[in-house]
C-alpha cells in the first residue's frame, strides 16, 4: 500500500553545521508556495550549487514553510533520518527522501508523470 506523503510532510529538523549554507544563485516560482530562493551546501572542500530552497515569503496557505529549508539529497555524499541512509526519490525535479518506513510507488520514476 502507498504511503508516501501526498502533499509533503513538513518536519523540522536542525542538521546543518555553522557555515555550511551559502546563498546560491536563481530564484524559481511555484505556483502554490510563491517564490523560492535557492540555496549551496559548502562542505569538505567542496560546493553543492542549488541543491537547498526556502520560501521566504510563501504563498497564504503556506507559512508553515517560512524558515524551513528543503535540500535534494542526491547530489550529497549521504543524508540521513535517525541514522538511516535516504535514498532519493527518483528523478532529478523531486525532492524526496525515502527511507525503509515509507512504501511507494514513487513520483520520479519513468511513467510517472500522469498521477
Amino acid at each position: 500500500m502507498w504511503d508516501y506523503p501526498r502533499p509533503p510532510r513538513l518536519e523540522h529538523v536542525d542538521a546543518f553545521a555553522p557555515g555550511s549554507l551559502r546563498s546560491g544563485e536563481g530564484t524559481s516560482l511555484c505556483e502554490f508556495k510563491g517564490q523560492a530562493a535557492y540555496l549551496d551546501v559548502a562542505a569538505n572542500g567542496r560546493i553543492a550549487p542549488r541543491v537547498g530552497w526556502t520560501y521566504p515569503h510563501p504563498s497564504r496557505g503556506f507559512e508553515q514553510l517560512t524558515g524551513r529549508l528543503a535540500l535534494y539529497p542526491g547530489p550529497m555524499d549521504r543524508c540521513t533520518v535517525d541514522g538511516e541512509i535516504v535514498t532519493p526519490q527518483p528523478g532529478n525535479f523531486y525532492g524526496g527522501w525515502i527511507t525503509s518506513d515509507i512504501r511507494g510507488p514513487f513520483k520520479g520514476v519513468p511513467g510517472s508523470g500522469g498521477w
